[in-house]
């Protein structure tokens, strides 16, 4: 099941129109169905080190922050908690008073979420609420933080910046958008005083985030066809950085690397359709296609290494890299553990909590994974 976002200009604030629609759901048709759970010889071992609970429920827009020993996770609920790393044992665990649609974004010091109706809620680093603002829509990706500002991006194509300690709003980016757009984990990352964001359509940026202003620009990919189905195309997941290269994937797109150290030229890219995301190490990029079919391409020259079937339609979380494994989540709770060299199947272990749709991390601990009903995990391999 695929979900997408309608949107229409509203001429007096350029506001956004949510209609959420599902599509690309064909349930009575053996094409779509998951593929069942093969054996296979095992290449690694798999363990849960510690589980804890944060609150209830889980979300595209709830990605885990990990900051050295810490990590910080939210839940719908309105849970917001500070997770020691290495044990699990819960540091501090916060209220936010009101439901939540995307975060936690932390820098260890302040950890901000979001609301359904874009509200922005900063905490200390003992639980506390330093202040509330409010972004110009609804927020359903995690905000960033560092550089002394909080950064968001909202439903209605808006980047915002807030003052870390006031919550005072520093600058607003906006740029026009499609009619539609896809409901999928997408992410910020900051670097070297920049926030790095995809936008629908298919644009990467590069704003600087002191200033708001925009320092480079890329095309993931191009939108295509007739109706705005088919020229929906959306960056996907967390952009990757990998010494100079800048690495996104799109929904109807395409895979892509640019080397930021040639003033951002792409050095590769290929045709590809990702609804999740992708992750890379020192040789390969990785990413499950839009069928969830796992692919690894090579960094020097985007060469198609592996393609792996086995967990076709299991709607596959974005992937994490682990010295000689892939890990990625699926939609009944396991975490299927891949060779990175040729794909084959190492390892998997179900977490529980249904399905996970929070991108599955590679930390310095395990693996970590925050489950469908609102748990954090953290595996450990050997």
């Amino acid at each position: 099941m695929t979900i997408f976002r309608f949107h229409r200009a509203v001429r007096s604030a350029a506001l956004a129109a949510g209609l959420l629609v599902l599509a690309g759901c064909a349930s009575d048709d053996a094409r779509y169905e998951p593929a069942p759970l093969t054996e296979y010889s095992a290449g690694m071992s798999v363990r849960s080190v510690w589980s804890t609970s944060i609150g209830s429920g889980s979300g595209l827009g709830f990605v885990p922050a990990v900051v050295g020993n810490s990590v910080y996770a939210a839940t719908p609920d309105g849970s917001v908690a500070k997770v020691e790393l290495s044990s699990g044992k819960i540091l501090w665990k916060a209220d936010a008073d009101t439901k939540l649609s995307a975060g936690p974004g932390s820098d260890g010091s302040t950890t901000v979420v979001a609301s359904p109706l874009g509200q922005i809620i900063a905490f200390d680093d003992t639980g506390k609420v330093k202040w509330k603002a409010q972004a110009s829509s609804d927020v359903d990706i995690a905000p960033v933080v560092g550089y002394g500002a909080v950064v968001v991006r909202s439903g209605d194509y808006r980047i915002q910046a807030y003052n870390i300690e006031t919550g005072e709003r520093l600058w607003s980016l906006q740029r026009p958008g499609p009619a539609l757009a896809l409901r999928s984990t997408a992410q910020m990352v900051m670097a070297e005083g920049l926030v790095i964001t995809g936008l629908p359509g298919g644009k990467l940026l590069a704003i600087n985030v002191g200033s708001g202003n925009v320092q480079w620009e890329g095309t993931v990919a191009t939108p295509r066809g007739s109706s705005d189905l088919e020229r929906l195309t959306d960056v996907v997941g967390a952009p990757r950085l990998a010494g100079p290269l800048l690495c996104a994937v799109a929904y109807q797109g395409r895979i892509v690397c640019f080397n930021v150290s040639q003033g951002g030229r792409p050095m590769w890219a290929k045709d590809f359709s990702s609804a999740s995301g992708m992750t890379l190490d020192s040789q390969f990029a990785y990413a499950p296609d839009q069928n969830s079919v796992m692919n690894a391409f090579a960094l020097e020259n985007g060469n198609n290494v592996w393609k792996q079937a086995a967990l076709k339609n299991r709607k596959l979380t974005a992937p994490a890299a682990l010295g000689g494994a892939v890990a990625v989540g699926d939609l009944d709770g396991y975490v299927h553990f891949l060779s990175s060299s040729d794909g084959s199947l190492l390892a998997r272990l179900s977490v529980g909590g249904g399905a996970i749709l929070s991108p599955v991390q590679s930390t310095s601990a395990g693996v970590l994974v925050q489950t469908g009903n609102g748990n954090l995990v953290l595996l450990g391999t050997n």
